[in-house]
């Protein structure tokens, strides 16, 4: 038996690098995983490449920052699926600039992928596991909400709010059977570090300066990501709430 045969699983941005790798451990776990995304081609691949390896899966596009389409999204999830037991809030994304070259439109997409998105799809997925009386929350933060980040500011400042929040929660329905814990990535080998890197004036020296400051000496990779959350939402971890894991390689070890 697997650790999650039976368990409906929802990943938000199951279509990007962290997300998918996500998604593709779940599965092989034994979970029926719904693979929200904003953009609907990676998510259907996703879903498609799932089903392929036989597992059951189920593509949904999203717009995390619209409470309509989390609620549609969910309302999707459920008749297709059944119940949701765990929840990955995953999706995000950063701006890098420093915080006085940038604008209030700025903060405003930052603030609404990465923190209200999140808090839509709570509100939205957790009345039924306080009915059920059970269910995993794994969110996934950064360690720039730990120790800071420069050009990331407001990105930080969503990413503490959003550790801040599960801790909150995490105390509010322990008596209803969900945990709520978090994973904070450090640099991550995804589209988003990719991009960033590649519009540097050196990217293969920044590349590098990168790979030398972690501990283990490489970047991380959205695999090493996936087995902590997968931790987190495996009953290996059901007396294991409001808890922060930095996946870093090293790079902080704050405590």
């Amino acid at each position: 038996m697997k650790r999650f045969d039976g368990q409906i699983v929802v990943v938000t941005g199951g279509g990007g690098g962290i997300g998918g790798a996500v998604c593709q451990k779940f599965a092989a776990e034994g979970a029926q995983v719904a693979v929200l995304d904003r953009a609907a081609d990676p998510a259907q691949k996703m879903a498609d490449a799932l089903v392929e390896s036989g597992a059951r899966a189920l593509a949904i596009t999203c717009d995390i920052t619209e409470r309509a389409s989390v609620d549609a999204a969910v309302a999707h999830v459920i008749a297709e699926l059944g119940p949701i037991d765990v929840l990955v809030n995953n999706a995000g994304w950063d701006l890098f600039v420093p915080f006085l070259d940038t604008a209030p439109e700025d903060w405003s997409k930052l603030i609404d992928i990465n923190l209200v998105g999140a808090l839509n799809m709570h509100h939205a997925v957790l009345p039924a596991m306080v009915e059920r009386g059970s269910g995993r929350v794994v969110n996934v933060s950064s360690d720039a909400a730990r120790v800071g980040s420069s050009g990331e500011a407001v990105y930080a400042a969503c990413k503490a709010g959003i550790i801040a929040f599960s801790k909150t929660l995490a105390r509010e329905h322990s008596r209803h059977g969900i945990t709520f814990n978090v994973v904070c990535p450090g640099p991550t080998d995804t589209a988003l570090l990719a991009g960033f890197v590649d519009a540097a004036a050196n990217p293969d020296k920044l590349r590098e300066a990168f790979r030398r400051s972690i501990p283990m000496g490489r970047i991380g990779q959205p695999d090493d990501l996936a087995g902590a959350v997968l931790f987190f939402a495996s009953d290996q971890a059901a007396f294991v709430t409001g808890q922060v894991l930095s996946v870093s390689g090293g790079l902080t070890m704050a405590g």
